[in-house]
């Protein structure tokens, strides 16, 4: 039996923790007292049965999506199977890809049918669900990988960007990457959608047969992944400019086709301290004040800097 969904205020007393097996959330609102207190309320009721939910469809959660499949019953998993089909017949993923960022945006969703917010995050783990009113901005802090602490700069967001969701993925990241990415951050019009993408981004820096690379299967290291037998990525030495380039360059390829289909609206593509980006970030800059981390996967550490 699995223990139940909690819910509690974070000590700086702004900041909403939910938390539920894998699932955990700090959520934070922005606008008048009872407002708030109405988000947060409609938060941890939405979030109490989302885990059920998921795991009431994990087999069909966990099967390749392919053109055609029939829709799934819950909302959550609907959301998921919507991030990933766009990629459903052109390679492996299963609607697990945007699990992470279809939480979030469903808590924030629960929020906004209850409450008038001036802003909003739900940060599910570093993907992150965001609501802006006009004339509302965040600043984001972007990392270049996610088990390190630093941030290399910011990004100042507005309602007028129209990105409702940010994801980070990759090798250094919670889940397993069938790429050499150290993480891939996505920008786009809702937090499932840019796991799907940032997934699927990861996935395509690589460098495939390289000796540099060390991959074992998924089933070796977590029996029930999704990925099955496919190979993951465990370990890359020390790689020279011209490895790098080739890998950025795929990755940066694949990002580049998806920013014209409109599944982006931007991307951060790392390897071992080089960069490149697709699409505009809006007014990047070096680090400053502090923000709210992207691929933060510490709840004690996301701050947002208004």
């Amino acid at each position: 039996m699995r223990d139940a969904a909690t819910a509690r205020m974070l000590p700086d007393g702004r900041r909403l923790h939910l938390q539920h097996g894998p699932i955990d959330l700090v959520i934070e609102a922005f606008g008048e007292a009872g407002e708030v207190a109405r988000a947060y309320e409609a938060a941890a009721r939405r979030f109490a049965t989302l885990l059920d939910e998921l795991c009431a469809e994990l087999p069909a959660l966990r099967r390749q999506a392919r053109p055609g499949d029939p829709p799934l019953a819950g909302t959550v998993a609907r959301r998921m199977q919507g991030a990933v089909m766009p990629y459903a017949g052109a390679g492996f993923i299963t609607p697990m890809a945007a699990v992470a960022g279809a939480d979030a945006d469903e808590v924030l969703a629960a929020m906004l049918t209850v409450a008038r917010l001036d802003k909003a995050y739900v940060n599910n783990g570093g993907d992150i669900a965001l609501h802006l009113s006009a004339g509302s901005t965040f600043s984001i802090g972007m990392v270049d990988r996610p088990d390190e602490p630093g941030l290399f700069g910011t990004l100042s967001l507005t309602a007028a960007h129209g990105v409702r969701g940010i994801a980070t993925s990759g090798r250094h990241g919670r889940s397993f990457s069938l790429g050499i990415a150290d993480a891939v951050t996505v920008l786009a019009r809702d937090a499932a959608a840019a796991d799907a993408a940032a997934t699927m981004i990861a996935n395509a820096v690589d460098l495939p047969g390289h000796p540099a690379v060390m991959r074992v299967p998924a089933s070796a290291l977590a029996p029930e992944s999704d990925l099955g037998e496919r190979p993951v990525t465990r370990a890359v030495r020390c790689l020279d400019a011209i490895d790098i380039a080739a890998a950025l360059d795929a990755g940066c390829g694949f990002a580049q086709a998806l920013l014209r289909r409109g599944l982006i609206v931007a991307a951060a593509l790392h390897l071992q301290g080089h960069t490149r980006t697709v699409g505009s970030l809006p007014a990047a800059s070096t680090v400053a004040a502090p923000a709210l981390r992207l691929a933060d996967t510490f709840r004690e550490t996301g701050l947002i800097h208004a």
